[in-house]
């Protein structure tokens, strides 16, 4: 007995060690949405984002496709970039929950290159070759326009990404938009003016119809306002010095300046009214809400004001509010994931693709007819813009709440009310 003791006890240490050894070098399993590095985590709070999946099965069988255009390059790709980016978060994070229907996403991106050309070339792909069942995107109203009329007459759904009103007004009855439009804008700037005295303003504009189509509703809401436009000047999409317009707009002695446009041009419009010495409030669209325009504008964005959607401020937003479980989900995984800061164009590709995704479940079906049906149904969605209601009058389905007010200070998007 004491000679099988002195040969057994050691062989049960030795196996004891190994056995810890074995454990310790086993990975870790890892919560569904933790990222690694002990970063924030990314899942989901109940209640909270698109109920489709069947609770992390993996989705099998034919995929649904999903067309997506962005500007992901050239004068454009500011917004569509992120938007990129967040649609192929999203499409991975469905996946993970079970897909759709129990069948896996297929997002397929095309990047139109911030040309209306190669918009329609995506979309007539998309629709034709690829034969999706509803198309997110474009990042800009002029290629939204380009491709407006061939989603309606193809009967694909549409859920554009940019904010011109001429998207959604008159309503194409396939043709759908996420973003906060420049009707109410321009609406939430006329009650800042109200309410800071100011009556005399002056406008700059992109020459496009995105620009034009906020021009055209400053035009109409500051007259109905008793707001007068003392001046409006339009500049090209890549023109880089506004000075001449600047120079005239200052000679009119407006008490606040509004600038409608995308990036880079509005960037160049600050930069000028620091170089002319204008001292009057610079207001800037919703269409410059990213990290771009401050990192182009550089010190000239010191104390630009804007009304803009919650998420670049999400941060600031009461807990009790109903965005901000799912402003604070999606910026936590932005950020885990890319190691950048989610802004609002990011958000208009998560709002949409979710629209979509949630339409689908809702049809219990890919069938383009039957999805356009459902976004058309699609009430109380909580998205990064604010709560969609859509109806057959109301293609945008978002209200002047959807804005809040933000300021830039330090380099940095503040919350302004």
């Amino acid at each position: 007995m004491f000679h099988s003791a002195r040969v057994v006890l050691p062989l049960l240490v030795t196996l004891a060690v190994l056995g810890i050894l074995v454990v310790a070098g086993c990975p870790k399993s890892t919560p569904q949405g933790t990222p690694q590095g002990g970063g924030p985590s990314v899942v989901p709070p109940a209640g909270v984002g698109p109920e489709t999946g069947t609770g992390g099965a993996k989705p099998s069988g034919e995929p649904i496709k999903i067309g997506a255009i962005f500007s992901v390059t050239g004068p454009t790709a500011p917004l569509g970039e992120p938007e990129k980016m967040a649609a192929e978060m999203i499409a991975e994070q469905i996946n993970e929950k079970g897909g759709i229907l129990g069948r896996p996403v297929e997002v397929i991106i095309e990047d139109d290159k911030s040309e209306n050309t190669e918009a329609v070339m995506a979309a007539k792909k998309l629709i034709e070759t690829e034969k999706v069942c509803a198309i997110i995107g474009p990042s800009g109203t002029p290629a939204t326009m380009a491709i407006k009329q061939m989603c309606q007459d193809a009967g694909v759904p549409l859920v554009s990404c940019a904010a011109g009103r001429t998207i959604t007004d008159p309503v194409f009855s396939y043709v759908f938009a996420v973003p906060q439009t420049d009707l109410l804008a321009v609406a939430k700037i006329v009650d800042w003016l109200k309410a800071n005295k100011i009556k005399k303003v002056a406008s700059i504009y992109v020459a496009n119809p995105f620009g034009e189509s906020g021009q055209q509703q400053m035009e109409k809401q500051f007259k109905e306002a008793g707001i007068e436009l003392l001046a409006s000047e339009k500049f090209g999409g890549e023109d880089t010095d506004m000075t001449p317009q600047l120079t005239n707009i200052k000679g009119k002695n407006p008490e606040a300046i509004i600038c409608w446009g995308t990036n880079p041009g509005p960037a160049s419009v600050a930069k000028g009214v620091k170089k002319l010495g204008i001292t009057v409030p610079l207001i800037q669209s919703h269409g410059v809400a990213n990290a771009k325009f401050i990192e182009l504008a550089g010190e000239a964005a010191e104390g630009v004001m804007l009304p803009a959607g919650r998420l670049i401020v999400w941060q600031s937003v009461p807990d009790d509010h109903q965005q901000k479980p799912v402003l604070k989900e999606f910026a936590e995984a932005f950020k885990a994931k890319y190691d950048r800061d989610a802004d609002t164009f990011a958000g208009h590709a998560y709002d949409a693709l979710h629209i979509v995704a949630k339409a689908i479940e809702a049809a219990g079906s890919d069938d383009p007819a039957k999805v356009r049906d459902a976004i058309e149904a699609t009430t109380g969605f909580v998205g990064t813009a604010g709560v969609f209601n859509y109806s057959a009058e109301d293609h945008n389905g978002l209200t002047k709440d959807a804005f809040v007010w933000v300021k830039i200070e330090g380099g940095q998007w503040k919350l302004a009310e």
